[in-house]
This record gives C-alpha cells, structure tokens and sequence, in this order.
C-alpha cells in the first residue's frame, strides 16, 4: 500500500506542507466570518430572540405537531423501505433473468423510474389518486409518497442488486452449476444472497435516502415533520426556526442511520478479511512422504 502511495502520490515537501497549512488557515478565518456575517444579520433581523425559539420547549408543540410529524415520516418510510425493497428484488432478478422477455421488460421498468424525479411522480400519482377515487381522500397523499418512494428507490435497489450479482466472483456461479443447480437456482441460493449481504451498507444508505425524500410529501399536503413544522412557524412566525428544528431532527436521524451503515460495512470488512485468512496459521498440514508404501509394494 505505501509503494503505491509513493507511486502515485509525491510527499509533500517542508514548502508544500507550509502552503496547506496557510490555505487551510485562511479557509478556517473565511468560514469563521461567514458565520458571523450570518449571525450579526439573523441578529439584527430579530431572528435569534429567545421568544422565536421558547415555542419549542413547550409539550403542546411536540404532543400535537412535532411528534405526530415524525411519526408519519417514519411511517411513510419504513413502509417505502419494505415495498422498495420488494420492489428491488423482483425487478433486480428480473433484470438478471435469461429470459430476453422478461430482462427487456425489466429493464425498461428500472430505468424508466430511476430517470423520473420523485417528487414529480409523488405529484402525479397524488392527482390520480385523488381524481380517481381508488383510496380516501385523506390517504392519498400517504399512498402517493410510499408509492413515488417505492417506485424510485426500488428502481435503485434493483440496480444495486445486479451489479452487486455482476461484481461476485464467477467461482460462485460456476459452483451451483457443478452441483446440478440451474441458473435460476443458482440465483436464488448461492449469488443473490451474498450479494444482498455485500450491498448491505450502501441499502442501508439508500435507507437515508428514502427517509430523506419523504420530506417531499410537503408539496402534496402530507402531514410530516416538514409540514407540521411550517404549521406552527406559520402560526407563532418563525418559520425559520420552526424549519431549523425539523432539520435538526431529520439530520439526527440519518446520522444514526449513516453510523449504523459504516459499523455494518466494518463488520463485514473484517469478517471478509476472517475468512480470507485462516483462524489457526499454525494448524498442521498433513503431508504424505513420497517413500511412504502402499499395499502392493509400490512406493507412492
């Protein structure tokens, strides 16, 4: 590893260090001021007055808006996680599948949802759905998240699920062909399974994502902690604290979900790198003498 780095990268001279630490200086100062910029204007503007803020603390605030918001966030988003991810697996097989039919029409269906943005699906699905009738009216913007979430993201599930098949190596498939699997078989048992477990941090960060974009029900009147939260800035007027304290909220919560994504990838890292190198280096290894003599006489 450090012949490569050498390779590709020079060490950085006495001179060359002394000018990275000059810029990152001045970036620090430039950054420093811009955050007094912001502060001295959000101050003079009575944006920072404690009376903006002390709403918060108030029980009423969360009992009725900021806690029934995420409620329906999460709803909304472990529902999109379950169906995205059903939604991933029959399309990523499909778009595996021998079957020219089948993979042609898979892929279509994938890229076609991975090219639409998702709040434009949400928008359109929400006007459907509410001129058609097929669900309440209150429901509707509830089924048009899940549903633009679910349509979008498993799109990206799919697409991660093939590559992650593609990026196996071909020992594996080759195995379950040699002990009588058929392709199908082979999918379902051996390379699907390990490739799902070897794509688990970046579904788990697609798993941010989802829980990201359910913010955007806010356009389609859909009670979450974004809209909530521009109800009681609305009403107290501080829209911009209000706004600041569901991100705060959103921000803690996809943090964990980041951290738990890189504890999974290390966790699989070093069980990979376990069972790439043996438990017990120094197990013996039974070896045969080439004098040794069989039955008949013979030496081996």
């Amino acid at each position: 590893m450090k012949v490569s780095e050498s390779v590709l990268f020079d060490a950085p001279g006495p001179k060359a260090r002394r000018n990275v630490l000059i810029v990152n200086i001045i970036g620090v100062i430039l950054a420093l001021a811009l955050v007094y910029y912001l502060y001295a204007v959000m101050n003079e503007a009575g944006q920072l007055a404690p009376e903006k803020w002390v709403v918060f603390g108030k029980g009423s605030i969360w009992e009725n808006y900021l806690l029934p918001g995420l409620l329906n966030t999460l709803k909304a988003a472990a529902v999109a996680i379950v169906t995205s991810m059903l939604f991933g697996f029959i399309f990523g097989i499909g778009r595996l599948s021998t079957n020219k039919v089948i993979n042609w029409i898979s892929s279509i269906v994938v890229e076609f949802f991975r090219a639409v943005p998702v709040l434009l699906m949400m928008i359109f699905l929400w006007i459907i759905l509410a001129r058609s009738g097929l669900v309440p009216p209150a429901d509707s913007p509830f089924v048009a998240v899940v549903v633009g979430l679910t349509l979008y993201n498993g799109s990206v599930v799919a697409e991660l699920i093939r590559s992650g098949v593609f990026g196996l190596p071909k020992g594996q498939r080759e195995a379950g062909t040699a002990i009588g699997l058929t392709r199908g078989q082979s999918l379902r048992s051996i390379e699907i399974p390990q490739a799902l477990i070897a794509m688990l941090p970046a579904l788990i960060g697609q798993f941010v994502v989802i829980l990201k974009d359910s913010a955007l029900g806010y356009i389609i009147n859909y009670n979450e902690l974004l809209f909530n939260a521009k109800l009681i800035g609305t009403g107290n007027s501080n829209v911009l604290q209000a706004i600041v304290v569901a991100a705060v909220i959103f921000i803690l919560i996809n943090f964990a979900l980041s951290k738990l994504a890189e504890v999974v990838s290390r966790r699989l890292s070093s069980r990979g790198i376990s069972a790439a190198e043996p438990e017990d280096p120094a197990v013996p290894v039974m070896v045969a003498d080439v004098n040794t003599k069989l039955p008949g006489g013979s030496t081996t």
